[in-house]
Order: structure tokens, then sequence, then C-alpha cells
């Protein structure tokens, strides 16, 4: 039987709890590849992949990063779920707060990032008041996640496939500044360290 690596699990997020980067063997089925994929990283260009979201009209559409980032200063952050505890009631909310600050520094978009669909991430929005503020992306069968190698298997919790937390500035579609955060752990991607990066 083909042995992968594969996270074991480690601290709580939320109500959840999350998996850790350190592997222990296990079987799997033959085509798992998370073990293999190369995790994004400083000076690397974002892979393209589309988003769903609901425009301020409640409209549904669609943008690609390469829309999102292109010729633009982006900050984009993730949360492994929507209206968690620890993304509802301190990543997403400190972002929120600091949205004006953070544009004075240069930024165009500030993108919150979570593989739900689109109707749970702008319901999740309007209950933290993200506004024009933030853009409430899905990413709902974690195509980018996956294609950024951040994806994180919450299967066994009955959460399926979800997103590391981080959050990274982008200048033009080139990664300048990642806060990559092991699981859901919050200790390096708030909205006073991406802050500080910018202002470095």
């Amino acid at each position: 039987m083909q042995q992968v690596l594969r996270s074991g699990v480690s601290r709580a997020v939320g109500c959840s709890r999350v998996l850790s980067s350190r592997p222990t063997l296990r079987s799997a089925p033959s085509r798992a590849t998370f073990a293999t994929r190369a995790t994004i990283s400083v000076g690397d260009k974002l892979p393209n992949s589309a988003f769903k979201y609901f425009d301020i009209e409640g409209n549904m559409k669609e943008i690609t990063t390469d829309a999102l980032c292109k010729g633009k200063k982006v900050v984009l952050l993730a949360v492994p779920g929507a209206f968690t505890p620890t993304c509802s009631l301190k990543h997403l909310p400190q972002f929120v707060e600091k949205a004006d600050e953070i544009k004075g520094k240069g930024v165009d978009t500030i993108a919150c990032i979570s593989v739900n669909d689109a109707f749970v991430m702008d319901a999740w929005g309007k209950s933290v008041g993200a506004g024009d503020k933030i853009m409430m992306l899905a990413d709902g069968n974690a195509q980018f996640a996956k294609a950024i190698g951040v994806d994180l298997d919450l299967t066994d919790k009955g959460l399926g496939t979800r997103s590391r937390r981080y959050a990274m500035l982008v200048d033009d579609q080139v990664v300048k500044v990642l806060n990559l955060e092991e699981g859901g752990a919050f200790t390096i991607s708030s909205a006073d360290q991406i802050l500080e990066a910018i202002s470095k």
C-alpha cells in the first residue's frame, strides 16, 4: 500500500481543530498530491484562479487573480472558514478596522478568501461590516488554495478541504509579503503585522 505524508492533528481554531505541518505516515489513495505540491513563496507570481463574490448591488460576479491583481497592490487574507470564532472575532474584523490605514499605504484592494460559497462569504462580510472595505471572495472548490499549496485537509473533522490562514501583499501579481500560518493558527497574519510590513 502506498504511503503518503499527511499532517497530524494540532491546535484548535475556533470551535474546530486543525492540522499541523508535522508529517505522519498514513495510507491514502494513489492520486493524493498534497504532500508534493510546492507552497507559494515571496517573489512568486500568483497563479490565475477564479473567485465568486457579490458586488455592492447584490449581484454575483466572478473575478480572476489576474483581473484582481494586475497592475495593482492587493492585500489578500485567507481563513479556514467563514463564521468560525477566530476568523470572525479577530482576523477579519481587524482588517475591516484597519482597511483605510492599509489603503492609505498605497494598497488598492483588500480581499478575504475562504473555501466557502459566495452566499456564505457575502453573509459573513455583512455580519462584520466589511461593506466596500473588503472584497469577500469565495474559493468554493479550493482551486486557489490548492494552486498556491496552502490547502488544508480537514475531512476527518467533517470540514473537507480548507485553506491555511495567511495574509499576503501582492504587487502586480507578484507576492511581496507572505505571512503564512501553520494551519489555522493566528500569530503572524494580523492587519497590524501587514501594516508593519508595508511600512518598511
